[in-house]
């Protein structure tokens, strides 16, 4: 037996599942606050009238930190953009976000950013 406990040393095992699902460290949410931080004052001085009034909902990773989920929607009480529209302007100007982001963090790689908009008041989310 004490080959196996060793063995397990020497490989770096934790004794966590390796099927569980990833758990977020502080670094990656603090990551993921500061990002929508950046792209929610980005998109309200974009000058696309589709953009400007979106808030961010949340961002999480995605699946982890090297690419992030960004949840965008409609202010409360207004009435919803056309989900393709939205996604597609939002798809277009993903590598000026991105750059707005690197500018804004301190990592050595910006990560990538992906996007999905709850289109309704039902909160329908609309991936991209």
């Amino acid at each position: 037996m004490a080959n196996r406990s060793s063995a397990s040393r020497r490989s770096g095992a934790s004794g966590r599942d390796p099927f569980a699902a990833p758990s977020h460290d502080r670094k990656d949410l603090q990551l993921c606050r500061q990002v929508a931080d950046t792209l929610h004052s980005v998109l309200g001085d974009c000058g696309d009238d589709c953009l400007r009034d979106l808030h961010v909902v949340r961002v999480v990773p995605a699946p982890d930190a090297s690419q992030l989920l960004v949840i965008v929607g409609s202010p409360p009480g207004e009435t919803p953009a056309e989900p393709r529209a939205v996604l597609e302007r939002l798809k277009a100007r993903a590598p000026g976000f991105r750059a707005e982001v690197a500018r804004a963090i301190t990592r050595k790689r910006a990560p990538a950013l992906l996007f999905e908009y709850l289109a309704g008041p039902g909160g329908e989310e609309v991936p991209g």
